[in-house]
């Protein structure tokens, strides 16, 4: 990861780790990443409640917005909209994923899950979704509701950006 902003680096640079020694040294950019990963993480774990749009959207962004090739993720959730488990589906190359809707279903079920918000990353950096993206979307919608389990969301995660299809009105 390349810090191309002086402020970027400035800010880094002012975030300080202690060694085991008790001395403090400037964190770097992994030290950082590795941080906010954990921060939120603690605000998406097993049993809190998927009430905050934006935490979700900090999460995903965190989690899958850098990687350098594509991965299809699911935020599994209870009746009461309580995360369950977040996992990694399906891995691909730079430019597409396979995702097999049957297997998302088993998860579902093998999971007691009522709800799910799906996400998938584009390194490429551009979050605007595909018209492919659009029809695994309504794909996994028809299927899921067949187990009675709910599409909440579909989120798009770029470099710098994420979209929602429930707030485009895709869902």
């Amino acid at each position: 990861m390349s810090l191309s902003s002086t402020s970027t680096v400035d800010a880094v640079a002012s975030l300080l780790v202690r060694e085991v020694d008790g001395q403090y040294r400037p964190a770097n950019a992994h030290e950082v990443l590795q941080q906010a990963r954990w921060v939120l993480s603690q605000q998406v774990r097993r049993g809190s409640t998927m009430s905050s749009p934006k935490a979700v959207k900090d999460y995903l962004q965190v989690q899958i917005g850098l990687l350098e090739h594509e991965v299809f993720c699911v935020l599994f959730l209870d009746a009461q909209h309580r995360v369950i488990e977040f996992r990694q589906m399906f891995r691909g190359t730079v430019a597409q994923t396979s995702v097999y809707p049957r297997e998302v279903v088993k998860e579902s079920l093998a999971l007691n899950a009522a709800a799910v918000i799906l996400a998938h990353n584009h390194p490429s950096g551009v979050a605007e979704p595909s018209r492919a993206d659009e029809v695994l979307t309504q794909t996994l919608k028809s299927a899921l509701a067949l187990v009675d389990v709910r599409v909440l969301d579909h989120m798009v995660v770029g470099a710098g950006d994420l979209v929602s299809f429930a707030e485009r009105g895709l869902i």
